[in-house]
Formats: structure tokens, sequence, C-alpha cells
């Protein structure tokens, strides 16, 4: 069954004063909650995860991103949520990542630290950031090393496979806050800062945010509780929490985030996407819980990578461009009111070569099907029809593509290069080259547009062709993996 978040609903179970060392919390924490707010079968929860990734809207952040706030509810409910604010991250390599969570289930004076060993999910063991950990130790500001607060917790754990699958070589620090008052957040913030300094880290701040039985009073003090965190005045949205002006459970972790991030040279905030629990069951009344994705970043620095222009010019002129975004379109609208796709008149010579090609289809920003041929096996216009309406109605990973969702979807085609076998990783570009990694029946292709769109280098690019395909992260480095690459001319009905 899974389990929604709800601060009041969960019992304590014990009321354990911090202070006290506990010998546990040099071992691995075993998962608390796989099967209930997540699949506890590897497999599952890895196809969960990345699906949600894959399909979650990337949203321009024009900065370096310190500091994530997450919901932690059930995957079906909040995941969706979740996956929009770690597609942000993807790819790239931090130090350390600190997880600050509040504690549902035992009473904290201060903030937990589990410091020592690693953090299990069904995914693996996460190893913990113990050179960081160590540095944050502060027992005269009640944060210490303890297993108190993360033995039965949640809201640590559930961001973790999310975390295992976007970034690689993941080292975490889990903190449990109990208390949230200014002093707690403050306290953190500075022990954030003091073990971070020079470091590349993420901090994740995991809270849900309105719980109660009012959709109406939900999307009003979200509202409210949203604008407060974007004024990026932690200390104002502490006593707009103590007051119950604003609402998140996890608004301790919110603020002390945003202190340190503060403090680590942030200055810009971003709501990512707001939703809720009715929303997402499409369903009102009964009990409501607001969720959100946030990034806390620095403004200007190392930004504006998705807008770089990937890949090569193929001699395509700009008639020859809105030509297949035309035949791209109208196929999509007579498909998918369930007739034929029209027949084109082409002449243009470019046009007729025989090239392989991709349609990809966005709703808001967000991927709604992606379809294509890897190589020429018919003239280009053609594999552009055959393509629209393979992305409108044959993409498995989405439902077939409704008449009315048409005029709000977004159309751009990737003409694809031959392939070449790529015999040194260093012959592979960023920005120009796509990739696809073979190894036994297993297959996996990203287009150039990716790797340039996450700032991805080489090796990373190549980690997740292979999770793509269904593989471990280095089945590029097998004497049985094939890797290939090619390129592609790029263009969408927005540039043209």
């Amino acid at each position: 069954m899974w389990i929604e978040c709800s601060l009041v609903s969960f019992v304590i179970l014990s009321a354990l004063l911090l202070g006290v060392s506990v010998e546990a919390s040099a071992k691995v924490r075993k998962p608390a909650v796989a099967g209930q707010f997540y699949p506890a079968d590897p497999t599952t929860l890895r196809r969960m995860v990345e699906e949600m990734l894959e399909n979650a809207r990337k949203v321009p952040v024009e900065g370096e991103i310190v500091g994530l706030v997450c919901p932690h509810a059930g995957y079906p409910y909040s995941g969706p949520t979740a996956a929009v604010a770690y597609k942000e991250v993807m790819g790239k390599r931090y130090d350390a990542v600190v997880v600050i969570g509040p504690s549902h289930r035992e009473f904290l004076r201060g903030s937990s630290i589990w410091a020592e060993g690693g953090y299990e999910t069904p995914l693996g063991v996460v190893p913990i950031a113990e050179d960081v950990a160590k540095k944050m130790l502060s027992p005269e500001d009640d944060i210490v090393f303890s297993d108190a607060g993360h033995r039965y917790e949640h809201s640590v754990e559930v961001e973790l496979p999310f975390l295992q699958v976007a970034i690689p070589d993941l080292k975490v620090v889990p903190v449990v806050m109990g208390e949230q008052n200014l002093r707690a957040c403050r306290n953190l913030a500075d022990a954030i800062v003091r073990a971070c300094k020079g470091k590349k880290v993420l901090i994740v701040a995991s809270s849900d945010l309105y719980h109660g039985y009012s959709y109406e009073e939900c999307n009003r003090t979200d509202e409210k509780t949203l604008k407060a965190i974007l004024r990026f005045d932690p200390e104002g949205f502490v006593q707009g929490l103590l007051s119950g002006e604003y609402q998140a459970c996890g608004g301790g972790p919110i603020a002390a985030m945003l202190m340190a991030a503060r403090e680590l040279g942030a200055d810009k905030v971003k709501i990512l996407t707001h939703t809720n629990s009715n929303d997402v069951v499409g369903e009102r009344g009964g009990y409501v819980v607001g969720y959100s994705a946030i990034a806390v970043y620095r403004s200007g620095a190392g930004g504006e990578e998705g807008k770089k222009r990937v890949g090569v010019e193929l001699g395509l002129s700009e008639e020859d461009k809105r030509t297949l975004l035309t035949i791209a379109r109208r196929t999509v609208e007579r498909v998918t009111r369930g007739e034929p796709p029209p027949e084109f008149q082409v002449k243009s010579g470019k046009l007729l070569e025989r090239r392989g090609a991709f349609v990809t289809l966005k709703k808001h920003g967000e991927l709604r099907g992606c379809i294509g041929y890897i190589e020429g096996i018919k003239p280009l216009w053609e594999a552009v029809r055959d393509m629209a309406r393979a992305a409108a109605l044959e993409d498995p990973r989405f439902p077939p593509v409704r008449p009315e969702e048409v005029p709000e979807l977004e159309i751009e085609i990737s003409v694809l290069t031959p392939l070449w076998r790529v015999k040194d990783i260093k012959d592979i570009v960023i920005g120009r080259d796509g990739l696809i990694i073979r190894k036994g029946w297993r297959q996996g292709l990203l287009l150039p547009q990716v790797a340039t769109e996450y700032g991805w280098d080489v090796k990373t690019f190549l980690e997740h062709t292979c999770l793509k395909a269904g593989l471990p992260r280095d089945a590029w480095k097998g004497p049985d993996a094939e890797i290939w690459a090619f390129s592609a001319e790029v263009f969408s009905e927005g540039e043209l």
C-alpha cells in the first residue's frame, strides 16, 4: 500500500533526546519504507524512477544549483514532482549531497546525522561523505552523530533512489531535524557551510507542503508558502511557519537549506513545479497534501546549457525545415483524429535523401513522445511523417496523444547523419555527437542535444546511454559493448 505523508497522522513511537552517540550509526542503515512509499523490488524501482525522470519537464535554470526542495510522499503521489527537481541535476557530480528531512516519528532536540557507513535502498548502499559529516558535528549546537530519528524515518530515505539514478558516484550526508525553530535552522546551516566550503555540494531539503482536508485551502496556503520561499528570507519564513501562516512539514530543512545556500553564494530561488495529491489522483475531496519542486541557485553561473546550439549543418534550407515541421504537425493532427497520414508532394532533393530522423513531441516543455529511425531506410520526408505518427500514437511510455492536445504540442525534428563506430571515447564531442551503446540484445540511444541540455561530460554521457539501454553505468567499458556515434541537424517550430 502506498502511504501518503502527514506530519500530524504519524504516531510518535519514542522520545529520544540527542546528545548520545549510538554505535549503530557506524552500520549501514537499512530501508524502512521500501514496499510502502516506493517499490521494494530493485528492477521495478529503477524503472519507475528512470521513467519519472525521463518524463519530467526540464525547466530552464540560469545558474548553478546549490539547493533543492523535493517532496517525500509515496512515489505515485509526489514522485513526478520530485523528478522535476532531480532532472535539473542529472549527471552532475558532487563531493557530497546533504539531504535534510524532518523527523516524523521521534522527538529530537536538534539535528541527527548518520555519519558513518551508508544508507541502503533497494538500489544499493549509498556511502556516507564522512569527511563532510565529521566537520558538521557540533554537540554544543545539538548537532550530533546518532541513529535517533533515522531508524523509522522516510523523509530522507525516499529521496535517495532519485539521487542514486540521477547523480554518479553519489555520497550523502543524511540529516534528520527535530526542532525546527530559528536557532536549530541557523545552527544546522552554519554546520553545513563550515563543512562544505571549497567543495561542490548539493543541499536537498525534503518537505511536503499543506496537509489537510480542504483542496481550496491547500492551494491558498501553498501559494503563500511558496511566495515566502521565493523571497529568499529564511528567517522570515521560519517566523511564518511558527505562526501558522505558512505550512511545510519540512519547513526547518527548507529554512536551513536556504540559509546555507545563501552563504555558499546562491542568490535566486525558482519554483520548478507545484501540485497536490488531489490533482495527481484526479479526485477532489478527502485528505490533500501539497508538493513542490524548488531550485536555489547562483545566478549566471553555469546556466544556459540547454540553449547552446547542438549538432551539425546538413545543408537543409529554411524552407526544407519548415516543410518537415509542417509534415510532422499535419500528420499528428490527422492521426490523432483516427485518420490516415496525409500525402505530400515533395520535390526538394534534400528531403528525398534517405536519412534517419527522430520526431520529438513536447507539451508545455514536458516530453510527450519521441521515436525515430536510426538509419536512412526511406526518404527523409517519409521518415519524418512516419515518426511523427509513431511519436504521437506508439511511444510506449505515454498514452496516445489526444486531438485536443495537438495545439499545445511543440515539435522538434532531428535529422541524423550515418552512424560511425567509436574506437576511442576521446573522439566523442559533446554538443556534436549522439550516442548508441549496444551490448547483447540491449541498445540505448541518446540524441546530441541531451548531453548539452544537462551539461554532461563524455563519461557521464556514456553512463546515461548505458542506463537508457537498461545496462549498468559502466557497461560501455566492457569488451563486448559497442559504442556508435552520430550527429544530427536539430530544429523546432519555435526557431523558425
